[in-house]
């Protein structure tokens, strides 16, 4: 059986004051969960060092990052490197948010480059994908997802692959207060279980497929009750610990 995880994207939020106060309220609300809910929160590249001092000795909840580099190191101003963030304990890494994609114009490609950086130094890569609203309408969901999946593959290989956590997140679900239903969210995971065992055969069945768009305490336990949602992606839910604890107890 596999394991629910939570994970909370920070996105460009926090600051050194809010951050502690956000950890503290959640290292409080944390032992009254069930230990095989996995927790994990991403805030932005700077304050990585701060969360790491903060949840010293805290195993409960992880720590990633929103973003990397492909390259080992360079004249890339700005970037970060895999090598970088593996220097504090950073576990998992999002990789393909649609944010990256349509406001820096990130492509497969590059994604897939991102990847192999982020497992060649071990962590996680929290692969995401999803479709537009358009594509939603024109029936295009599954091949758009189904794309965004291949061209990952296809550079990294199954083994690399088969360690990878996916987050589905519909574009038109992601801050617009629309969220799909668990029936929707439901018959799209199950494609992706199903195009996973086709390709990586019985190790689909404990990879984790997280779904991203609008989650709330509220509806949280109805999506994670799904047989092929495997937790969430958390996007402006995670800024407030009782909401986000909220959706972590929602996962039990």
């Amino acid at each position: 059986m596999r394991n629910k995880l939570i994970i909370g994207n920070w996105k460009m939020h926090g600051s050194v004051v809010e951050n502690a106060a956000l950890i503290e309220q959640l290292i409080q609300g944390v032992p009254s969960l069930d230990a095989n809910t996995e927790i994990g929160v991403c805030p932005c590249a700077i304050h990585i060092p701060q969360i790491s001092e903060l949840l010293a000795g805290h195993d409960r909840i992880d720590i990633g990052a929103q973003n990397v580099n492909e390259h080992t190191s360079g004249a890339f101003t700005g970037e970060i490197s895999a090598a970088m963030l593996r220097e504090f304990p950073v576990k998992y890494v999002l990789l393909g948010h649609s944010e990256r994609r349509t406001l820096f114009g990130e492509t497969d490609e590059m994604i897939a480059a991102k990847f192999v950086a982020v497992a060649n130094e071990q962590m996680t890569p929290v692969l995401c994908i999803g479709e537009s609203l358009q594509q939603r309408e024109q029936n295009k969901t599954e091949s758009v997802l189904l794309s965004q999946l291949e061209s990952v593959l296809k550079v990294t290989g199954k083994e690399s692959f088969s360690k990878a956590v996916i987050a589905y997140e519909p574009i038109w679900a992601i801050g617009t207060g629309k969220t799909a239903t668990p029936e929707q969210a439901q018959a799209v995971h199950q494609v992706l279980r199903h195009w996973l065992a086709t390709h990586l055969g019985e190790v689909s069945q404990r990879m984790q497929i997280l779904y991203g768009g609008s989650v709330k305490p509220d509806n949280a336990k109805t999506l994670f009750s799904q047989n092929d949602i495997d937790g969430g992606l958390i996007g402006g839910a995670s800024l407030n610990a009782e909401a986000f604890l909220g959706i972590c107890e929602a996962a039990q």
